[in-house]
Formats: C-alpha cells, structure tokens, sequence
C-alpha cells in the first residue's frame, strides 16, 4: 500500500520513504537500550531530507519518546501537522519564546543569555516551571556551557522558578571514529561529572542524555536516561559489518530516449560523446533535486530495470541523462537515484562527502511517498 502525501496522479520523481525499514532500523537501536531508557529521534532539516511531518508522524506511530528540531520553525511545522510528542529545539535562539512556549515545546539551553532571554518571555506571560534543557559543551565546542560557568548558571536557576531544567545533554563530535575513543570517553567522564554538579545545585535529578547514533552503537554504557538518534533511524550505521536498511529512495522516470551517431554531443559544455549506437535516457532529476554536477560525466550510475546506468554528460539543473546503451529501457520506466542500489554511502564515497549532505540536499519540490 503506498501513502501518497500529495494529489499527483503520477510523480515525474519522488523520495519513497519505506515505513517497514524505519520500523526496522527503529527496533534495532531500540534493542541496544535498557527498557527505561528514552529515545529521541532527530527530524530536523526536514528530517534529514526525507519529509519532517510525514517521518515525524511516522516515529510517533512506531513509539518514539521525543523528536528534535534544529529551529522553532521546524518545531512550528510538526505541531501543525498534527505530531503532538514533546519536541526539543536545538537551537532555540531568543526570537521564537513566544511561539515555542505556545506550542509547548522544549528549547535547548547553551548560555546564560539565552536563559535570561527566555525568563524575561516566561515573567511576562506568568509561566513557571517551563521546561528547557541545558546544553554542556563537553569538547565539540559548538554550543554550550562550559564547566567554569556552571556555579553561576546554577546560582540562576535556584532564584528563577519560571523555568525547570527538563533535561542536561551534550554532544559526541568522534564516536564513530574508535581511534578517538580516548576523547569520547573523555567527553562522557566531564558530561557526568558537570550533570552531576548542576544536579546537585538545583536539587534534583534532570534526564540525562548525551549518546548519538554511533554513541548509541558503540558506548551504551553512557546512554543515561535518554539517546538521541538521528542518522542511524534513517539507515546509515557506525558500524562497518552493520548493514541498515535504508529508509528513503530517490526513483524518478524516463522522460525520454535517443540514439545517438559516432561524435553526437551531449548536455552543457558538449562533454558527453557519443560512440556507434549510443542510447541515452533523460531523467527529470538535476542539481535543483540533490543531484550533484559532480556525479555528472560518468562518475556515477543509477539503477535502470536491474541494470547500472552511468551518467553522461553534465547533471543539468532540473534534468540529467543517462547512457542506457544495451540496457532494456523505456520512456516511462523507473530509475533509482540511490536506495537499495546504488546505496546513498556510494554516492557519498564518490563525491567525498558524507550521506546525511546528499539526504538533506533532497528538496522540498520532491514528493515524498511513504510506502507502507
């Protein structure tokens, strides 16, 4: 059964996001946890390209304690698409208090001034005991407080009844890498320590949460009361003998096809060549669908009907095209840009990047299918 999100009788391409891998990869992380622990999974950046509200309602559906936004706009999109589980925002910013009290949700907390900020929204309104995180920057050095400026956070909060701390987190920056181990113990050693040391100022137990994908894989020891799991939900694991099951795959049709004579040209620049009996395919996917020109001219290929098609020719921005010389193809037939094969790790590895850059270059403009 497919789920369309849109009233398209057919979609020129589409991101297919199957609910059965999701469930999959879902009870796979689940399983690596303690019965009590929470988990949080991260449906920011339009859920890491493949759909905010549809993979959002799609991990209520499957059990997830908490969802994760980078920005309140993020947050404001799932509540009015109906996801209702608390939603914490990473990067609340000063702007949004407003709307992020209104709709309940949760914002991350990286320094004094932003807690301020927030207070001064809470007094106007007559709100107390609101529920924030506080961010505890334990080495990455991106966003949070730091150990020496603990005493006075916690001296704050003891006189601030307007806000309860929810939950204390931090963030791995090499938990994937075992040679950085050392640092990412490191990391959890001075998490627990500064946890422990506002804990104790405030009088009471926040949740803890600290451990990302590859934290959730590789350091379960350190998963405390809650992990945050992003990557991993959509099918890439830390883990190299581990393989997930991908969650989204880009599929588009053949437009058209044509055969080409010895020297024909093809695309912007003339830099695909034609040889004695060159078939090409154009696909309506481009470098305004997450196709990047580096995957042009060959250097890489898509699935056409069980058979690798490479490139030829310049990605265009709204189209590419394909050398389906030999291969059984027709105006109308199916192509997967990544998926099951090729794999977004392939095409990551070809443009020396990681996958969630290409995921989250998918736009908008693709229609997302949940195929159940």
């Amino acid at each position: 059964m497919t789920e369309k999100f849109y009233h398209i009788e057919e979609d020129f391409s589409r991101l297919e996001l199957n609910l059965k891998a999701a469930g999959e990869n879902y009870r796979y992380f689940r399983s690596l946890l303690e019965p009590r622990t929470k988990l949080l999974v991260l449906v920011k950046a339009n859920a890491y390209g493949h759909g905010a509200v549809e993979f959002a309602a799609m991990m209520q559906r499957a059990g997830a304690d908490y969802l994760a936004v980078a920005y309140p706009v993020e947050g404001l999109e799932l509540r009015r698409g109906g996801i209702s589980l608390p939603i914490l925002v990473l990067t609340a910013g000063t702007d949004f208090f407003p709307e992020i009290i209104q709709t309940r949700m949760e914002p991350s907390i990286p320094n004094l001034y932003t807690l301020q900020k927030l207070v001064e929204v809470l007094r106007e309104q007559g709100v107390k005991d609101y529920p924030i995180h506080i961010k505890l920057d334990t080495g990455m050095h991106r966003l949070g407080f730091m150990s020496e400026e603990l005493p006075e956070l916690v001296k704050y909060l003891q006189q601030t009844p307007e806000v309860k701390v929810k939950g204390v987190f931090s963030h791995l920056c090499v938990a994937e890498d075992p040679e950085q181990d050392s640092f990412t113990l490191q990391q959890a050693e001075l998490f627990t320590r500064n946890a422990g040391f506002l804990a104790d100022g405030i009088g009471y137990q926040p949740m803890r949460h600290l451990l990302n994908s590859a934290g959730i894989e590789r350091f379960p020891q350190f998963q405390f009361d809650m992990v945050r799991l992003g990557i991993g939900i959509y099918g890439i694991s830390a883990l190299p003998e581990k393989r997930l099951a991908p969650v989204a795959s880009l599929k588009c049709k053949i437009l058209q096809i044509k055969k080409l004579g010895p020297g024909e040209t093809v695309g912007y620049g003339r830099y695909g060549s034609a040889s004695e009996g060159t078939v090409i395919a154009t696909i309506p996917v481009g470098y305004a669908d997450g196709i990047d020109r580096h995957l042009g001219r060959g250097a890489a290929s898509f699935s056409v009907n069980g058979h690798r098609a490479p490139t030829i020719g310049n990605i265009c921005m709204d189209m590419c095209m394909l050398d389906v010389t030999g291969i059984p193809a027709a105006v109308g037939d199916t192509v997967t840009i990544f998926g099951e094969d090729p794999t977004v790790s392939e095409l990551a590895l070809i443009l020396g990047t990681i996958p969630y850059e290409i995921l989250v270059s998918v736009p908008r403009r693709i229609h997302r299918l949940v195929i159940r």
